[in-house]
């Protein structure tokens, strides 16, 4: 991989990791419901769970898509019904005490993980960086030089969202203020579903 290439996915991934989307939505909520130091297992779970994405689209999966493209579709109505069901969580979320009370937990590493294989903008950016920034030549170790180094940009990137989050935490103390903030995020996590739906011809 050539520096001047390197250098345009660094910043592919930085900007495509940043920009408001499921994860950074769900993470930003997070920040404010359970903290920073809770919500660092649903960090983690993205960047590592996307990293695992990012190989295999590049290692093979991209190219069973193209020859069952009811699959991938399939794939990515169950992905817009999971955060419908996500966006409704985040809007019945109550005050930090009454989620202890209840039971209610954060993201668990595996759940984080798990869920980018439903999330919508985690496949784009996944194809994105395979065709876009993988060279051919020792194509294998460039998939996982992209995916390792998507990961360590992914992290810190979506970790800025949490940290606004539980930043927000104490000013959302407010039982109202709280409930509008959550209907809010969850709003725009149904807005997420846009291009989707667009795409689908369903908009």
């Amino acid at each position: 991989m050539t520096t001047e290439l390197l250098i345009a996915f660094i910043a592919f991934a930085f900007v495509t990791s940043v920009t408001p989307g499921p994860n950074n939505m769900m993470l930003l909520a997070s920040g404010v419901n359970f903290g920073l130091r809770r919500s660092l297992p649903h960090m983690l779970g993205i960047s590592l769970g996307f990293m695992l994405l990012v190989m295999c689209v590049g290692l093979g999966l991209g190219q069973l898509f193209e020859q069952i493209p009811l699959l991938y579709s399939l794939l990515r109505y169950l992905g817009a019904a999971y955060l419908l069901y996500l966006a409704w969580k985040i809007a019945h979320a109550g005050a930090p005490d009454n989620q202890a009370k209840s039971g209610a937990k954060p993201f668990s590493f595996l759940q984080a993980a798990a869920f980018q294989w439903v999330n919508p903008k985690a496949w784009i950016m996944a194809i994105g960086a395979i065709t876009t920034y993988t060279p051919q030549e020792n194509f294998v170790v460039n998939v996982l030089l992209i995916a390792a180094l998507f990961a360590l940009i992914n992290c810190p990137s979506v970790g800025l969202w949490t940290v606004a989050g539980s930043l927000l935490r104490n000013w959302l103390n407010n039982v109202r203020a709280l409930r509008a903030f959550n209907i809010g995020m969850a709003l725009l996590l149904v807005a997420s579903l846009y291009p989707i739906l667009a795409d689908t011809g369903l908009l």
